[in-house]
């Protein structure tokens, strides 16, 4: 069987004690993919890499199609908070051989 992950509104989360090229991302919605088609959603799910093995792992990139605008309402910068739109888009991306994570477990619960 040929299985996979997607997700959809990833949200970076630092890792304040390593290096800055080692990040984690959480997802408000992962897909595990299995023979080319969705298979259910998954929770409590995280990926993380450093900057060069992550961007090393692309193997494929979709066309102009793919392309989808995210945003956000507001920036979660500052003290008190900023008000400021935000917004990001990319096309579809498959990533390989990316740690993936069980937040759950990995919180010890």
């Amino acid at each position: 069987m040929n299985s996979r992950l997607t997700c959809t509104d990833a949200r970076r989360r630092g890792m304040p004690s390593a290096p800055p090229v080692n990040f984690r991302f959480t997802g408000q919605r992962f897909f595990r993919i299995e023979n080319g088609r969705p298979a259910g959603q998954l929770r409590d799910v995280a990926y993380q890499a450093t900057t060069t093995d992550f961007w090393g792992s692309m193997s494929a990139v979709g066309g102009p199609q793919t392309y989808v605008l995210g945003d956000a309402f507001n920036c979660g910068k500052a003290q008190p908070g900023q008000i400021a739109a935000v917004s990001h888009g990319c096309p579809s991306a498959l990533f390989e051989g990316v740690n993936i994570l069980n937040t759950t477990q990995e919180a010890g619960r």
